[in-house]
């Protein structure tokens, strides 16, 4: 069964949920929804995404919303192909929703404000708001120096592997390094830079970005 992932291709989100289906080798079909008309406000798109925002998935009958919650569901429907994304202990697993968390909670929000006002406003001919980015990247700059000292102990967030933990990040630090113009909170780190090297260089991510057209 192909799954039709809905969103386009270049938004952050939907990228989150292409790249792990990419991870598993999972077949899926790219549903574009074109945000700039509002076609995700549309009454058919609410049907399958109340709250107006990509991406949403359907696989057969079941139906599913919310980036993180998707890549959760994929990982573990096909845990026995493709990358093991989930860790293999308890203890590994609870790791990685640890930093999936983290990724969602002090890491996106900062990311997403700082993409809007710097990328995404200006691009719609509206002034961003610079105070609020300047704000939104000191406490990113705080933030990535937790994961500095994390990424000092282990290759990777939630230990030694790659995981939903690290392939959840890989969206937004794409926009910061080649967007927004603040590739220096990745590189300025030794060891988030290395982790960035790494793991922007597997040949899921690489493969996602030749269908971005990037």
């Amino acid at each position: 069964m192909v799954v039709k992932v809905y969103g386009p291709v270049k938004a952050a989100c939907p990228q989150r949920v292409l790249a792990c289906l990419l991870e598993k080798g999972v077949e899926f079909e790219i549903v574009h929804v074109d945000l700039e008309s509002g076609e995700h406000k549309m009454p058919d798109f609410l049907v399958r995404q109340p709250f107006g925002q990509v991406p949403a998935i359907e696989d057969g009958n079941f139906k599913l919303f919310e980036s993180r919650a998707i890549i959760r569901y994929y990982a573990a429907k096909y845990a026995d192909r493709g990358t093991d994304l989930l860790g293999k202990s308890l203890e590994e697993k609870a790791l990685v929703d640890q930093w999936l968390e983290v990724e969602a909670h002090n890491f996106n929000e900062l990311v997403y404000t700082l993409v809007l006002q710097l990328v995404v406003l200006p691009r719609m001919g509206k002034l961003g708001d610079l105070a609020l980015a300047h704000s939104c990247e000191q406490k990113l700059e705080k933030v990535m120096d937790v994961y500095e000292q994390r990424l000092s102990k282990s290759r990777y967030l939630a230990g030694d592997s790659f995981t939903l933990a690290d392939l959840s990040h890989l969206p937004a630090i794409r926009y910061l390094m080649n967007d927004a113009g603040m590739a220096h909170l990745i590189t300025e780190r030794k060891n988030v830079n290395a982790w960035w090297e790494n793991i922007s260089s597997r040949p899921a991510w690489k493969k996602l970005m030749q269908l971005a057209d990037y």
